[in-house]
């Protein structure tokens, strides 16, 4: 974005050096107050407009990388992405580069004297508008910075961006699934099935699957494909990457290049993104909570605030159809995807959650309200029972590791309270 910015103001300043010989100079000269300046008067100010926003660039450069530092000590380094990716700090950013670039190409063709008279009247112009409008973008910044950092806007801008990802990635209507019968064939010839692996030829997290050409791929071999990591998967190099086995009977023809196609359709990168994993916008937020509940900070309303986005987003996932591993193509199972679970999401919110926060009777509670704001979206029995799962372990570790009766009690209340079943 400050690459982009640059090139339009450069360009913008180009335009108005070529076309100040075709301007009608009589009605500029009629506000000489603002058209009027010599040569030396122009270059002077010019001169100081992009000094001061030189100046000022490097002052929000020092301002972000601190603010970085203090985002990333005080809650996790996961949210550092976010901010990096923060339009309306790169369009600050370029804004002050812009017109540092803008005014020097202006500068460089201002004539006067015996170089003979040339002065870019609106250009100049332009360049002190440009001047006075960065003072609302300094005074947006800071107020931008100061609100970025606070924890609610922290948690609520990872909740908005993994809410976006849970409705990209698990809509109510999903394609052609495995009934119930085929996964039942399939699992019972699992173990007669001689799996070969393809290795990988890179390292990093899995950051998207290309699901179409590796069913394609996969209806061209004789057999079943086995995925054996699934998004956000970290993957070794020369790590098994998915298996390949024929069904009995099948020729054991693979293609040569196998290997090479199968790395192709994964994209794998240095990094965990949310844009297909729903999950790591989880990871984000507990990161955060469990920082606030570390001893060193000791900040229980943070947590809170975690807590309550995470039983949001979960409530989000409980009435919705998430995929299953499997996957057919011919009236045959082809593929066999390593998909989420709601169990796993529960488990991935608030165990390391439960565990930190021993002792702490606030905590605990919020842990137990969550879990309601869940149970309300769902009639599933299997996801009920996770949740009643949750809601035990919780109160378990309430009784062992709160002091007194009175606090006891109140989880107690709360565990029968407000879930079925207890």
């Amino acid at each position: 974005m400050p690459t982009l910015m640059v090139a339009g103001t450069t360009l913008l300043a180009f335009a108005l050096i070529l076309t100040e010989p075709l301007l009608n100079h009589v009605s500029l000269l009629n506000y000489p107050l603002l058209f009027g300046a010599g040569a030396d008067g122009a270059r002077g100010m010019l001169t100081a407009i992009a000094g001061s926003m030189i100046t000022v660039a490097g002052l929000i450069f020092s301002l972000t990388l601190s603010t970085l530092a203090q985002v990333s000590s005080q809650y996790t380094s996961r949210v550092l992405h976010n901010f990096m990716r923060d339009r309306a700090n790169q369009v600050v950013l370029g804004f002050f580069v812009s017109i540092f670039a803008y005014c020097i190409i202006v500068l460089r063709t201002i004539r006067g004297g015996d170089e003979g008279r040339f002065i870019p009247s609106l250009a100049v112009g332009i360049g002190l508008l440009l001047a006075l409008m960065s003072i609302g973008v300094l005074i947006f910044f800071i107020h931008h910075m100061a609100s970025s950092i606070q924890a609610g806007n922290i948690v609520r801008n990872a909740t908005e961006e993994t809410e976006a990802a849970i409705t990209r990635l698990f809509p109510d209507e999903l394609g052609e699934e495995a009934s119930d019968a085929e996964v039942e064939e399939l699992l019972r010839q699992a173990g007669q099935l001689t799996w070969q692996p393809v290795l990988s030829t890179a390292m990093g997290y899995v950051q998207s699957i290309d699901e179409d050409g590796l069913l394609d791929l996969a209806c061209a071999l004789p057999g079943v494909v086995r995925l054996e990591h699934g998004i956000g998967g970290f993957v070794a190099r020369r790590a098994v990457l998915l298996s390949v086995a024929v069904y009995a009977g099948s020729p054991l023809a693979l293609p040569t290049d196998l290997t090479d196609q199968v790395n192709a359709l994964f994209s794998l990168s240095r990094q965990r993104t949310i844009e297909q994993d729903a999950e790591f916008g989880l990871r984000q937020m507990v990161d955060i909570a469990l920082k606030a509940l570390s001893p060193g900070i000791n900040d229980t309303t943070t947590a809170i605030i975690c807590i309550d986005h995470l039983g949001a987003l979960l409530a989000q996932l409980a009435d919705r159809q998430l995929p299953r591993p499997l996957r057919v193509a011919g009236q045959q199972v082809r593929l066999i995807a390593v998909r989420p679970s709601f169990e796993g999401f529960v488990t991935s919110a608030f165990d390391q959650i439960r565990v930190s926060a021993e002792a702490n009777l606030r905590v605990y509670l919020r842990l137990l309200t969550a879990l309601a704001t869940v149970a309300q979206r769902t009639q599933h029995p299997q996801r009920i029972a996770t949740l009643l799962q949750q809601a035990d372990l919780i109160s378990e570790a309430a009784q062992r590791t709160l002091a007194t009766a009175y606090e006891r009690d109140q989880v107690r209340e709360r565990r029968a309270g407000l879930l079925p079943g207890g």
